[in-house]
């Protein structure tokens, strides 16, 4: 993929505050894959926020993106991506875009992305970015992410993005043999987030740690507006 070029004190005045979040509170917290930890010192995150966030991009908490929406803390993003073990030949579901600032990470380590994004408006908003940024290797739509992407399927990986009550059984089908999804899994407002594994045509799962994201809203989800 081509993507955003490596960045360096040089060229960017967010440069410290993006190494400082990678060194205290991604590294510092455990995440040790040196991919990972490469990538989010390339991806500009500031990128990816209002221009009224901008100065809080590199804040350890999540930060409002519209429409009830967030992109989530730092470290969140990081541990997700962790979890995925990534390869460069992963092809990988997305559930939840947003912004799009994990699936430029995700970009960034995997062969392909395909991302579904519940919210017409950030589904546009992310491909416009995207694009910008130089990604040729994600592909968005908008639509019910609890139903998954069929046409592409199966995936190596996936990730969802928002709190679900349950694995989307369209999501256990589309996942690989061998392959891994990480989501949250628990109440509206809080989550357990899970590791989940394919062997054999059977899903097992292992929890990570407590969280909480905003609502997995559709068919096989939360039910909403």
């Amino acid at each position: 993929m081509d993507g955003q070029k490596n960045a360096d004190a040089s060229d960017d005045v967010f440069y410290s505050p993006r190494r400082d979040m990678v060194e205290r509170q991604i590294a510092a917290r455990g995440i040790s894959s040196k991919d990972v930890l490469a990538v989010f010192l390339k991806v500009r995150r500031e990128r990816f926020v209002s221009e009224g966030c901008r100065n809080s991009a590199y804040a350890d908490h999540p930060l409002p993106i519209g429409d009830g929406q967030t992109i989530s803390q730092p470290y969140m993003v990081a541990l997700m991506t962790e979890c995925l073990d990534l390869r460069k030949t992963d092809r990988v579901l997305e559930i939840g875009t947003g912004c799009g600032y994990q699936t430029a990470i995700l970009a960034e380590l995997a062969e392909e992305v395909f991302t579904i994004e519940r919210i017409e408006a950030l589904a546009r908003d992310a491909e416009e970015r995207l694009r910008a940024l130089g990604y040729a290797n994600i592909r968005i739509r908008s639509g019910d992410g609890t139903l998954g992407w069929d046409d592409f399927a199966p995936y190596d990986k996936i990730i969802v993005t928002a709190g679900a009550c349950k694995i989307p059984d369209a999501l256990g089908a589309q996942l690989a043999e061998g392959g891994k999804l990480v989501i949250p899994v628990g109440s509206a407002f809080t989550q357990m987030l899970i590791v989940a594994a394919k062997h054999k045509g059977v899903i097992t799962t292992e929890d990570v740690c407590p969280c909480m994201f905003v609502p997995l809203i559709g068919e096989d989800g939360w039910k909403g507006d």
